[in-house]
């Protein structure tokens, strides 16, 4: 048995750009403020660590649940209308290999990523993602990528005992998978890294880095 662990913004779907923009949108109309998208400098660059480092930084007068409650809302709303214009693409085979691996009895499936539940799962339904049958960990459980990636290996293999390799596409990716000894397989071409597919249009390409 392998458990796979599955990034969505860039990894499953092409979301990355207007996510963000949604994201720094929402903000700036809830607090009018512009927030600094140096995303590096972030120590935790999920919906809610981003918040929480926004505090910190810029808006020290906001406690972090206070502000989630006005952001979410607005944000959520903006993906709303940026997909109903244009709707999600998933990247090259993503729905497939998915469906590969929920299909098998070789594979474990979990999706952990540093965005919040409801948008997550508004994009990939979007995209024609069955996510009915995923494991969803999200930045509504923790605002650590490392901790929601704990969590997410927890909640299909209590024990621990199965290996992971996690599909990502960001620095904070390479960060996280190194933290926890995690395989790492990279998609795309945002960062370098020894293991890297450009899409999932080939499943032997993909599933020859699960170890």
């Amino acid at each position: 048995m392998h458990h796979v662990m599955l990034d969505i913004d860039g990894t499953l779907i092409q979301s990355y750009e207007f996510d963000e923009k949604c994201f720094i949108e929402a903000v700036y109309k809830t607090t009018g403020l512009e927030i600094l998208s140096n995303w590096e400098t972030y120590p935790d660059v999920t919906d809610r660590g981003i918040l929480r480092t926004f505090i910190e930084r810029q808006a020290p007068h906001y406690a972090l649940e206070e502000l989630e409650n006005l952001v979410k809302p607005v944000f959520i709303r903006n993906i709303k209308r940026t997909i109903e214009i244009s709707p999600v693409q998933e990247t090259l085979g993503a729905k497939g290999f998915v469906s590969h691996l929920l299909g098998s009895d070789k594979y474990m499936v979990s999706v952990a990523t540093g965005g919040w539940g409801e948008t997550a799962r508004i994009k990939l339904e979007s995209a024609g993602f069955d996510i009915e049958k995923l494991v969803i960990m999200s930045s509504n459980d923790h605002y650590s990528r490392i901790k929601i990636m704990e969590m997410a290996r927890a909640e299909v293999d209590l024990n621990g005992n199965i290996p992971v390799t996690y599909f990502g596409d960001a620095q904070w990716d390479l960060k996280a998978c190194d933290v926890l000894g995690v395989n790492l397989v990279i998609v795309g071409n945002r960062v370098s890294h020894h293991q890297r597919i450009q899409d999932f249009s080939c499943f032997d390409s993909a599933l020859c880095f699960i170890k």
